[in-house]
């Protein structure tokens, strides 16, 4: 009896599997030097430019790794010249020739094959082109940001978008190395969850399988994480996708990507330590060019940073620190009887426990009052009921509309807190909410020390945030709310102040000592924006049934939403903690961008859109009646 066997087919070495040459190419648009003088190649790509200088037409051929100039001369190449004479830019040709070097004084220094051409033989059309709605060739020409998102596989042949996006493949490339020589395991997990409270609105997914019951997009894989420290896997990571629907801005997307990781057994000092040395390494793979500003990151407490700056992701490339005015003006003695300070918008903030702060613009001095004005209704929008300004004059001393009340005694005061120079403009808030005028300021700094390019662009100064406030009172709703992570860990010496009253349910109050409880929670910022957010977690069931009990839980809402996890750690919990932080936001201030929407492939608009694909977009009627769903209106769906 014969045996039949299977046709084999020739093996391929590991070199031809993985290399760039295929049967349409034996190299890339970006590949030939001057030392491939000679050679015979096949080449395929894009038209990026064509021009005809009659009997000879010279092509820019492009993809993604480069651009190579390709050379048709009639008397040489007469068919080939047939087929460069219908090809039109964008067209995606095949093309066999000789590689030649350039003609003297014809290099172009500003390619990396700019001292070669190919002369092309035979010119294939593999596929032709409508022209495009913009110019690919021009990357600067400005164009309207929805025509980039209708048309984006057409805006990423762009150089741009193509080099940002290779920028974030490195990007992640880069943690995951660094991630895997640590000792840490990738772990996928799920996309179909439960609902779980992350500070957004969830993105609900209907079961058919179980009618009336949903899914929830994870806003993050915190639960999970988690539970894979119970499960003894001690160092976790994943590029974790996330969605919230909440609303957009530069920095936000309703899908994003992040870097999640969690490790056991470790107090802050260790995570922030793996952390910091994981960020600089990545940073020294993929920018090497942009230096760090601060090593080690400075390390800065909340409270700290809010009196400072006024914000809890500081941009530490520049100074303008907020000042406080009142123990300068409180040394003058009273202005009266009835002031303390000559000015009733001062006196006020002050007697009702508030504050008084300043930050000094420099140069801004000769401000116009057009662009006063601009900075008052600046001021106003973020909840400022004014700002007060001084000018400090050539010899030191400050002018202000407001120094008839003041005197030159207090106006010189303030002028001397915030360390004030001859230009330099002094923008003054004031308010009875202390974190009113923390925030109102830092906005203020941010926007300023940008606008007068006071921020080295080409710098990365990362720096931490620590012990933010556990919890913060919402009056309208009675209850606490943890101010980042429901599950962070309280800083050990505070612990105490979680003691609560016994028996379910808890009423919380906002005289509760739970209020000055401080969070072992930590922010990595970068140039102002946050990078991430992490803590070392609540490990032990009592204490966080006692922490979601401040946060308006019964025990059965306890057990309903988070029963998995409580039930966890009465199988031993190590002590754990991670941290997640933004791929997208990292990405896009590697690449000198303010929206993350530039280094994204396929993000969504402004409103949520997807102009490109044309989603959100209503479901078949076959789709709702599956599902057991019929749509009855927003108005009434909410009334």
């Amino acid at each position: 009896m014969r045996c039949m066997t299977e046709p084999t087919r020739p093996s391929v070495s590991p070199e031809a599997a993985f290399g760039l040459a295929t049967p349409y190419r034996d190299v890339t648009c970006g590949e030939l030097r001057a030392g491939d003088a000679g050679r015979e190649i096949t080449i395929a790509g894009w038209v990026h430019r064509r021009r005809d200088y009659g009997g000879l037409i010279f092509i820019d051929l492009r993809d993604r790794y480069g651009l190579t100039q390709v050379v048709i001369n009639e008397a040489e190449a007469p068919e080939a010249t047939e087929a460069a004479n219908r090809v039109r830019n964008e067209f995606v040709l095949q093309v066999v020739g000789t590689v030649a070097r350039r003609l003297a004084g014809t290099e172009n220094a500003k390619l990396a094959t700019g001292e070669v051409e190919v002369q092309a033989r035979k010119v294939t059309i593999l596929s032709e082109a409508e022209t495009p709605p913009f110019y690919i060739n021009e990357p600067d020409a400005p164009v309207d940001e929805s025509l980039r998102l209708r048309y984006r596989y057409l805006d990423i042949r762009r150089r741009p978008m193509v080099e940002r996006l290779i920028l974030r493949s490195e990007l992640v490339k880069a943690v995951r190395d660094a991630h895997h020589r640590a000792g840490f395991v990738e772990v996928e997990t799920p996309i179909l969850l439960k609902s779980t409270p992350e500070g957004a609105r969830d993105f609900i997914v209907p079961s058919r399988l179980q009618p009336g019951s949903v899914y929830a997009l994870p806003q993050s894989p915190q639960q999970l994480k988690q539970l894979l420290m119970v499960a003894g896997m001690d160092r976790y990571f994943q590029i974790a996708r996330c969605f919230r629907d909440e609303d957009l801005r530069g920095d936000r997307q309703p899908e994003f990507t992040q870097l999640d990781l969690e490790m056991s057994f470790v107090t802050e000092e260790r995570v922030m330590d793996f952390v910091e040395a994981m960020i600089i390494e990545v940073s020294r793979a993929v920018v090497p060019d942009r230096p760090i500003q601060q090593l080690p990151f400075p390390r800065i407490d909340y409270n700290d940073a809010m009196e400072r700056y006024g914000s809890d992701k500081p941009d530490l490339r520049f100074g303008m620190e907020l000042a406080d005015l009142a123990p300068g003006l409180a040394a003058i003695g009273a202005a009266s009887p009835e002031s303390a300070t000559g000015f009733r918008v001062f006196d006020e903030a002050l007697a009702a426990g508030g504050r008084v702060k300043a930050i000094a613009a420099p140069g801004m001095g000769e401000s116009s009052r057009s662009q006063i004005e601009e900075l008052v209704a600046f001021a106003r929008r973020f909840g400022a009921k004014g700002l007060a300004h001084v000018s400090v004059q050539a010899d030191g001393t400050g002018h202000s509309p407001i120094g008839k009340f003041l005197g030159e005694e207090r106006v010189a005061a303030i002028v001397k807190a915030t360390s004030a120079g001859p230009g330099d403009l002094i923008l003054i808030v004031a308010d009875a909410n202390h974190e009113l005028v923390a925030d109102v300021l830092g906005r203020l700094r941010q926007e300023l020390g940008l606008r007068l390019g006071l921020a080295d662009e080409n710098v990365l100064a990362y720096c931490w945030v620590m012990h933010f406030p556990m919890y913060q009172w919402e009056a309208d709703l009675g209850r606490w709310h943890a101010t980042h992570n429901p599950f962070s860990g309280v800083v050990p010496e505070d612990e105490v102040l979680l003691a609560t009253k016994s028996g379910d349910p808890y009423k919380p109050s906002h005289e509760d000592p739970a209020g000055r409880a401080r969070a072992m929670q930590y922010d990595i910022a970068l140039n102002g924006w946050e990078l991430g957010g992490g803590s070392v977690r609540i490990h032990k069931r009592e204490l966080l049934e006692t922490s979601f009990a401040l946060q308006g839980y019964t025990l059965e809402q306890m057990h309903e939403r988070f029963g998995g996890i409580l039930e966890a750690f009465d199988y031993g919990a190590p002590p754990h903690g991670g941290i997640a932080m933004g791929i997208d936001r990292w990405a896009a201030l590697f690449s000198h961008q303010t929206n993350i929407r530039e280094v994204m492939a396929f993000p969504k608009t402004q409103s949520g859109g997807d102009l490109m694909l044309g989603s959100p977009s209503s479901p078949d009627a076959e789709q709702y009646s599956e599902l057991g769903l019929k749509f009855v209106g927003v108005e009434t769906a909410n009334g």
